[in-house]
């Protein structure tokens, strides 16, 4: 199928509008990331800037407590941590696959 003369006459014309669109549109696109960076980087000075409640400030009753309790419950949560870690390393241990991604199916 050859390309008359005519039909490169229309193309011709049209090159210019092509071209035009073209431009707006990678214009588009880059207007569309800097806007979105700024939005990013508003949120980030807005957690920076955040005042943040703190957890443990009740220096109530239950806030004065002996050395000895203290040390109790903190041998306690740590007991209670290592628990937790040792759970989430054999959960780990149990869902990892070492042929994960090693094996390439070819039928199909």
């Amino acid at each position: 199928m050859a390309i008359q003369p005519l039909d490169l006459q229309v193309m011709f014309n049209q090159l210019d509008s092509v071209g035009k669109a073209q431009a707006s549109q990678r214009e588009g696109l880059a207007m569309q990331q800097t806007l979105q960076n700024l939005h990013i980087q508003e949120k980030i000075q807005a957690n920076i800037q955040a005042v943040n409640e703190s957890q443990g400030s009740d220096n109530g009753a239950e806030g004065v407590k002996d050395r000895g309790a203290r040390s109790q419950a903190g041998s306690e949560q740590n007991g209670k941590r290592e628990e937790e870690n040792k759970q989430a390393r054999e959960e780990i241990r149990r869902l990892w696959d070492p042929y994960l991604g090693k094996n390439v199916d070819i039928s199909g």
